[in-house]
């Protein structure tokens, strides 16, 4: 049996996707399970027994499947998946250049995305839904992130260059793309976290993309004068260097984000920030803490795409301070 998926969208959401994959070679073992996706997301996934074959688009490729799943909305990918041939269509398709649904199942997630009083209401995590969307059981199966040698010799590398021992390293990633500006904790916030956890005897490594380079520069200069023992990230790491990085902290601090799913996939005890967007739908298969702003209810969904001064200061650094002490206690 040749079995299809599609998955385009932000690096999160593929991660996210994969314990659907997963469930769909339990389901179908004998089963060759073909991967379209796009990016440098594709050199994640490999390692993934359940996944035969990774793509990336454009696909120009010309089989016939048994079973084509489709988990996302744009138009690249419900376009994609109305040229693919498949004997039974999953997901979500486009009708009259609007997105529509290929079965009923998919119906639920998709009046989330248009209906803002559902999306507020919505108590379903993202996997739920797309389990929905696979017209699949869910029982919360989770996915991870395998690391080879090279990644793990990346890794210690890192370590011995900056002589980064001990038990007690937190990551921090507080990056946000320019479509949620308000997804970050503040700077300032950050920075008085960091001193604090300092104190306390824990050691951080701050990351971050090339979008940050200059403010976390000036936040490691700023702090090194003070003392403070700290480290970032090369911004230019691949997606394996940057997980392999992570798999050398104890525990992560993030925002909604692209880090906080590769640190769950590599089964790190994690802190979530929340300031807008949901945190009923990120599954956080027991190692996830979830610290919400008092003023969520202000901006999701109806405002996630502004950003806020007031909003990106509104979860104090005591709440995750003590956060982090409860999950990665000295």
């Amino acid at each position: 049996m040749k079995i299809c998926i599609i998955k385009l969208g932000a690096d999160g959401d593929v991660l996210r996707t994969l314990p659907i994959a997963k469930a769909i070679k339990t389901k179908y073992p004998d089963s060759k399970i073909s991967l379209i996706t796009k990016g440098d997301i594709a050199e994640l996934l490999t390692g993934m027994s359940y996944l035969d074959e990774i793509l990336e688009i454009p696909y120009q490729g010309t089989t016939i499947f048994d079973i084509l799943y489709n988990f996302d909305i744009e138009d690249e990918a419900t376009t994609l998946a109305m040229k693919i041939k498949a004997g039974k269509k999953y997901g979500f398709c486009s009708d009259g250049g609007y997105p529509s649904v290929f079965n009923s199942g998919s119906e639920y997630y998709l009046n989330t995305i248009f209906d803002d009083e559902l999306k507020k209401s919505n108590r379903k995590t993202y996997q739920e839904m797309m389990f929905e969307v696979a017209e699949l059981p869910y029982n919360k199966e989770n996915y991870e992130i395998v690391l080879n040698e090279k990644d793990i010799n990346y890794a210690s590398n890192y370590a011995n260059k900056n002589n980064i021992q001990g038990n007690h390293l937190i990551g921090i990633h507080m990056g946000a793309s320019s479509r949620w500006p308000s997804k970050a904790w503040h700077e300032d916030k950050v920075k008085e976290f960091i001193l604090k956890a300092n104190e306390k005897g824990y050691k951080v490594i701050l990351f971050g993309g090339p979008n940050e380079t200059t403010k976390h520069n000036s936040l490691y200069i700023d702090l090194r004068k003070k003392k403070v023992n700290l480290f970032i990230n090369n911004p230019n790491n691949t997606k394996r260097e940057f997980a392999a990085v992570v798999s050398l902290c104890s525990s992560m601090i993030c925002s909604d984000s692209f880090a906080l799913h590769v640190s769950i996939g590599l089964k790190k005890p994690t802190v979530g920030l929340f300031f807008c967007t949901s945190p009923y739908e990120v599954e956080g298969y027991g190692i996830l803490k979830k610290i919400v702003s008092p003023l969520i209810n202000q901006f999701f969904p109806e405002k996630m795409d502004e950003y806020n001064e007031k909003l990106v200061n509104s979860i104090s650094i005591d709440e995750v301070l003590n956060a982090i002490e409860q999950i990665n206690p000295r």
